[in-house]
């Protein structure tokens, strides 16, 4: 028998990551058993030690054409560096490499992640006239006295050229809410070094510095924040996210949002399936909206919480001309800013009422807080047919720690469910974990045993739901033994504290919206359509197998790619 015997490795076991890397000495740290590791904050920031080599890269812009030249920034306390450029899906494929770049450090500034980090330019590419529209990952690596490579990740897109497809659709990425989880050098939009004690999260983000590891690639098994399984009674709630990153040594966030815990699992799935399409960033969609009216279908996957005005504006036009709209996302919920053509990006939040300098201003209705919010009053319903304050937690934690995991179907008859052989009460897609970890929904109401949209939450109420399942806004504390909770029975964290335009009297209840729901949703708008699978775990389902989310994904796909029979 081959004392190799097992599964093989993956067919990408060639690339520079399976290699050992960023391990370096043990070092003690003072820990104490009244404290809440997993609630303490933690940030990626550069050593800076000159014995101990690192590199860290990041480019002028997100994302570029085909020709476009691209400027790598780079500091690093080895003498020499190596960086390449893959472009990513189901077969990787090395575009670019240059070795033996000279080193040179640069200290990270005060207040990086709010102003960049001001790094020369130390590489320049290129990039041919054909290269295809797609995610580049870059790969930066420098080498101890011990053989191990430090490596950082960064990533550039770049966008479709083609002035008239035919047979493609157009991904959009998530990019505004990847920058708000990047806490690289010190704070992102949920915690940081930000403020007079700095022990507050940044309102204004910066693109121009690293990427903090885990939001671009992660290795195989790394952890989803939903439970893996269903938590048995008295049982203490788990983070087994915070566990792992903590033990690896990677972003605190790195399971929240992101390329290689979202969209590449799409990808992936997608490109093996035969799908042809292109990509652009939630930066384009802003300031290059004219790329998207080229196509007759938009997908959006994931993770999707942060939009500015402008991006959404894009969206409803070519929903009202006739786009097609497939969004397998969840939490879509904050409305941002962005500055110096998305260099920064701006979000207070529940702060937003007292700290925006829009407050009160001729720019009042840019406020940087939920779309709900009545001082914004744009609930996301009207674009996608869900509103993230009507979600939001599942299957996690203290959150619904025992719900289905997956969607409950009520109208088996949509066009959706083809070939799915799926009836009235079956529960889709529980065994791959598709109800997650945030989720989106409306407030409903039943009818002869069907779900309807109330209205009172200003969703159109033609939208028409097809499934859901129970979400929650809060984590229900429970007392057990060793039990420690990442929100509990407080105020969540992410919401605004404005009652929800169209909200209701609470009667007496601390918090009117504390459950809520996912839903599959469908709705034509003007001339388009739109269809909304609101989970961001939907993406199991295809990585997973799962018979149904896997069919209706195509069906989607193939009813808007005017593929269906």
């Amino acid at each position: 028998m081959s004392k190799t015997s097992g599964p093989p490795r993956p067919e990408t076991a060639w690339m520079p990551e399976y290699r050992p890397m960023n391990v370096v000495k043990r070092h003690s740290l003072a820990m104490h058993p009244g404290d809440s590791w997993h609630l303490a904050h933690w940030y990626e920031a550069p050593r800076e030690e000159p014995a101990v080599p690192e590199v860290y890269t990041y480019t002028d812009a997100m994302s570029y054409a085909p020709g476009a030249e691209v400027r790598f920034h780079a500091s690093t306390t080895a003498k020499q560096w190596t960086l390449q450029v893959y472009r990513d899906g189901s077969r990787p494929t090395l575009v670019h490499e240059a070795a033996g770049l000279p080193g040179r450090f640069v200290a990270m500034p005060e207040g990086a992640y709010r102003d960049g980090c001001r790094w020369p330019e130390s590489h320049r590419w290129t990039l041919p006239d054909d290269l295809p529209s797609g995610f580049y990952r870059v790969v930066s690596t420098c080498e101890s006295e011990t053989g191990a490579s430090f490596m950082h990740h960064h990533f550039f897109v770049v966008t479709p050229v083609d002035p008239a497809p035919t047979g493609r659709f157009l991904l959009i990425l998530p990019t505004s809410t990847w920058i708000a989880y990047n806490d690289w050098g010190g704070a992102n939009s949920y915690d940081g070094i930000d403020g007079t004690g700095a022990n507050q999260f940044s309102p204004t983000l910066s693109f121009e510095r690293p990427w903090t590891r885990g939001l671009v690639w992660l290795p195989p098994g790394a952890p989803r924040l939903c439970d893996p399984i269903k938590r048995p009674a008295w049982d203490a709630p788990r983070y087994f996210t915070k566990e792992w990153a903590y033990t690896n040594g990677f972003a605190q966030f790195f399971a929240s949002a992101g390329w290689a815990q979202f969209d590449r699992h799409f990808v992936v799935w997608a490109e093996r399936e035969g799908y042809q399409f292109d990509m652009i960033t939630q930066t384009d969609l802003h300031y290059r909206p004219e790329i998207l009216s080229r196509y007759g279908t938009a997908v959006i996957v994931g993770h999707d919480e942060y939009w500015t005005k402008e991006m959404r504006d894009t969206v409803d036009a070519f929903v009202e001309a006739g786009g097609k709209m497939a969004r397998f996302a969840g939490n879509f919920l904050w409305q941002v800013r962005l500055e110096d053509e998305g260099r920064r990006q701006v979000c207070y939040k529940a702060r937003a009422h007292a700290e925006d300098p829009v407050r009160g201003t001729d720019r009042k209705a840019l406020l940087t807080g939920a779309w709900e919010d009545p001082a914004i009053g744009r609930p996301g319903a009207t674009t996608f047919g869900v509103n993230g304050l009507q979600g939001v937690y599942s299957s996690w934690g203290a959150f619904a720690p025992r719900a289905s995991r997956g969607f409950t179907v009520y109208r088996p008859g949509h066009w959706a469910f083809d070939n799915t052989e799926t009836h009235y009460g079956d529960v889709i897609g529980a065994e791959a974990g598709i109800f997650g970890y945030e989720v989106d929904g409306l407030d409903y109401t039943f009818r002869r045993g069907l779900p309807y949209p109330t209205g009172d939450d200003g969703a159109p109420t033609s939208i028409e739901i097809l499934a859901l399942a129970p979400a929650v806004r809060v984590e229900e504390e429970h007392r057990g033994e060793g039990f420690r909770y990442y929100i509990g029975n407080g105020k969540p964290t992410s919401t605004t504290s404005a009652k929800p335009a169209g909200a209701s009297a609470d009667n007496g209840d601390k918090d009117p919206q504390r459950y809520g729901s996912g839903m599959i949703v469908s709705w034509t708008r003007g001339k388009g359509e739109v269809f909304t699978a609101g989970s961001c775990e939907w993406v199991m389902g295809l990585t997973r197998g799962d018979f149904c989310t896997q069919q209706i994904t195509r069906n989607v796909l193939d009813r808007f790619l005017g593929r269906s029979a």
